[in-house]
C-alpha cells in the first residue's frame, strides 16, 4: 500500500526538477525548496499514519489513497504554484491535511493516539492561514507567507507540537517501529532514485543520441548507481536496528527524518544538473548551473553524513573531504564545460564509494550506536 502510495513522488520529484531546469535561479531555487518541504510533510505525516495505524484497515486505506490523489494534484500544480496555480496548490494541501486529520481524530475516539492527531490537526489549522493568505497574493508575498507556513510546522514538529490544553506532546505519543520506518525510508530514497533514472532517460531519448550527450547520459547513470552505493553502506543497512537499540527511538527516528529530507533535496538539485548537462554538455558553465552538478552531490553527502551521525554517532571522514573538495573545485569548474564538471563530481563520489568497499574490507561489521 505505502510503496504504491510513493509512486505519486516519482511524478512530484520529476515536476519539481523540471521546473527547476526550466527556470534555474536562485528565487526559483527557493521556491522549489518550499514546495518540496510541503510534500515532504505529505509523505512523512502519510508514513506516520500508517506506522500508529493498521494500513490493512480499509478506511485507513481510503485515506492513504486519498492522499495520493491529494499529492498527485499538488505535483502538478507545482510548476505554476507561485503564479497562476498557486490557490490549487495550497487548497489542495490544507483540505489534504485538515481533512485527514479530522477523520483520524474521529474515529480514534478511544485510542490512545487520538492526542497526537489532534495536535497535528491543531497546527495543520494555524498553517492553512499563511497557506491561505499566500495562494491569494502574488510575488514575494506568497513566497514569504508560504515561507512562513512551512517553518511554523517544520518548528512545531521540533518543539514536540505544543497544543492549547495538550501541551508538548511526550516522546512516547511518537512511538514508532523501527523496521516501518527504516523500510519506508529506504523505499523513499529509490524513489528518488527512480526520478534520476527517469529524468536521464527522458532527456537522453530527445538528445538525438550524439557521442557528447552520451557520455552525459552515461555519467549520469554512473553518478545514480554511485549514489545508491553510497546510501546503502552500513548506515543503510542498519538503521532498523538502530532505531531499536536506542535509549530515544524517536530521536533517531526524526535525525533520519531530516537526513533523508536532505539526501532527496541533493538528488532533486542533481536531477537538474543531469538534465542540462545531457542537453548542453558542451555549452557555457554558469554559476547557478555549477551550484546544481556540484551542490547536489554535496548536499547529499552532507545528508548521508546526518545519517551516519544518527545511526552509528560519528561520520566517516571520507563524506567531509566529499564535501570539501566538491567546495573548493567549484570555482574552476566554471571555465570548464558542463560535462567536466559533472565528471569531477562523479570522480569525487566513485573515491568516496571505494574508500567505503576497502574499510569495509579491513575490519569487521559494526553495530549500530546512535546517540541518545
Amino acid at each position: 500500500m505505502e510503496l504504491f502510495f510513493d509512486l505519486v513522488f516519482v511524478f512530484a520529484l520529476a515536476k519539481l526538477s523540471h521546473g527547476l531546469v526550466e527556470d534555474l535561479t536562485w528565487r526559483e531555487a527557493f521556491q522549489t525548496l518550499v514546495l518540496l518541504l510541503a510534500l515532504w510533510q505529505v509523505w512523512s505525516r502519510t508514513a506516520g499514519l500508517a506506522d500508529r495505524l493498521d494500513p490493512q484497515q480499509p478506511l485507513i486505506q481510503v485515506l492513504v489513497i486519498a492522499t495520493m490523489f491529494g499529492a498527485l494534484v499538488m505535483a502538478a500544480a507545482a510548476p505554476g504554484a507561485f503564479r497562476e496555480r498557486g490557490l490549487l496548490f495550497a487548497g489542495v494541501f490544507v483540505a489534504m491535511e485538515i481533512g485527514r486529520n479530522v477523520v483520524v481524530v474521529l474515529i480514534l475516539s478511544v485510542h490512545e493516539a487520538q492526542r497526537l492527531f489532534l495536535r497535528l490537526l491543531f497546527w495543520s489549522g494555524v498553517s492553512a492561514v499563511p497557506w491561505i493568505a499566500g495562494a491569494v497574493v502574488q510575488g514575494t508575498a506568497r513566497t514569504v507567507l508560504w515561507t512562513l507556513a512551512v517553518a511554523m510546522e517544520y518548528v512545531a514538529n521540533a518543539l514536540g507540537f505544543p497544543t492549547p490544553r495538550l501541551g508538548r506532546a511526550p516522546a512516547g505519543e511518537f512511538a514508532v517501529s523501527g523496521a516501518h520506518v527504516a523500510e519506508r525510508f529506504q523505499q523513499l530514497f529509490i524513489i528518488a532514485l527512480g526520478e534520476l533514472i527517469l529524468v536521464t532517460g527522458l532527456t537522453f531519448s530527445g538528445s538525438g543520441f550524439g557521442a557528447d550527450s552520451s557520455a552525459a547520459t552515461a555519467l549520469a547513470f554512473a553518478t545514480t548507481a554511485l549514489l545508491w552505493r553510497i546510501y546503502i553502506h552500513r548506515a543503510g543497512q542498519l538503521l532498523a536496528e538502530a532505531i531499536v537499540a536506542a535509549s530515544d527511538p524517536v530521536r533517531v527516528a526524526r535525525s533520519a527524518a531530516s537526513a533523508h529530507l536532505v539526501m532527496v533535496a541533493g538528488i532533486l538539485a542533481i536531477a537538474v544538473g543531469d538534465e542540462l548537462v545531457i542537453e548542453h554538455p558542451f555549452e557555457h558553465t554558469y554559476p547557478a548551473l555549477i551550484a546544481v552538478i556540484l551542490g547536489g552531490p554535496a548536499l547529499f553527502l552532507a545528508g548521508r553524513a546526518l545519517f551516519e551521525y544518527g545511526v552509528f554517532n560519528r561520520v566517516s571522514r571520507n563524506r567531509l573531504i566529499g564535501i570539501g573538495v566538491l567546495t573548493a573545485i567549484s570555482p574552476t569548474m566554471i571555465f570548464l564545460p558542463p560535462l567536466v564538471a559533472a565528471a569531477a563530481a562523479a570522480l569525487v563520489l566513485a573515491g568516496i564509494a571505494v574508500s567505503d568497499a576497502a574499510r569495509a574490507r579491513g575490519r569487521p561489521p559494526e553495530p549500530p550506536s546512535p546517540p541518545g
